[in-house]
C-alpha cells in the first residue's frame, strides 16, 4: 500500500484484508503517533533560486524604505483570480431565506460566459489600502498601466501631493513580464501616465 494515495478508510479496508479488522479511527490514531498529519500540497518546487535571491530582497526592502522616508509612495501590483462573467457557482455561502438560495448554472462552461472578469490590484505599502479594476477582455500590460493610472488619478495624487516619484513592484508573470513593450510610460508623479485602455467596473477598498 502506498500511504501517500490512500483515505483513512481504504487503508482500514486493505488492512482488514491482510489480517485483523481495524477501523479508519485506529488508522487516523496510528498516522498521527507517527508523526504524520492531513496536509494540503505546497507550492515550493521553483527548480534553482538564484544566488542573489537574498541580496535582491534586500535591496528592495532598502530602496522601499527610502521611499517611504521619503514620502513617496510604495506599491505592489498584481492580477488575481479570474472568474466567468455569469450565473455560476462560487465557493462559500451566502444568508438566504431557508430554501432561497442563488440559483446557478449547473455547469461552468467558458462558453456560457459572457467573457471573464479580471481583477487587478494596485496595493499602497503606507497607506494599506487598495485600488483594484477589473476588466472583462485579457491580462495586457495595457490594462495593468491603466490601472496603475487610475489609482494615482483617484487615491495617490491626493495622498501624495508632495511625490516625486513611485516606486512600482511586481512579479515577473502575466502582464508584468518584461518583454512586453505595449506602452511608453513616465514614472514621474505628475500625472503623465501610459495612453491605453480604460478599465471598467472600478472600485477600491482599504482594511
Amino acid at each position: 500500500m502506498r500511504c501517500t494515495t490512500k483515505s483513512t478508510r481504504h487503508l482500514a479496508r486493505e488492512l482488514t484484508r491482510a489480517g485483523p479488522v481495524v477501523s479508519d479511527s485506529v488508522v487516523a490514531k496510528i498516522l498521527k503517533s507517527a508523526g504524520y498529519s492531513l496536509q494540503s500540497t505546497r507550492k515550493t518546487l521553483e527548480g534553482a533560486q538564484s544566488p542573489d535571491r537574498d541580496a535582491q530582497f534586500r535591496y528592495l526592502n532598502t530602496t522601499a524604505a527610502a521611499y517611504l522616508a521619503a514620502g513617496d509612495p510604495v506599491t505592489s501590483v498584481d492580477t488575481k483570480k479570474k472568474e466567468l462573467v455569469g450565473r455560476f457557482t462560487q465557493a462559500g455561502q451566502e444568508w438566504h431565506p431557508t430554501g432561497g438560495a442563488e440559483r446557478v448554472e449547473t455547469d461552468d462552461f467558458p462558453q456560457l460566459a459572457g467573457g471573464k472578469a479580471i481583477p487587478y490590484g494596485v496595493y499602497d505599502v503606507a497607506d494599506n489600502t487598495a485600488w483594484v479594476s477589473v476588466g472583462i477582455d485579457h491580462d495586457t500590460s495595457a490594462f495593468a498601466l491603466a490601472t496603475i493610472r487610475k489609482w494615482w488619478e483617484k487615491m495617490g495624487r491626493d495622498k501624495y501631493p508632495n511625490a516625486r516619484r513611485l516606486l512600482i513592484t511586481a512579479d515577473c508573470g502575466g502582464s508584468k513580464r518584461r518583454p512586453s513593450r505595449s506602452a511608453d510610460t513616465t514614472s514621474t508623479a505628475s500625472g503623465t501616465t501610459p495612453s491605453s485602455r480604460q478599465p471598467t467596473n472600478l472600485y477600491k477598498s482599504g482594511s
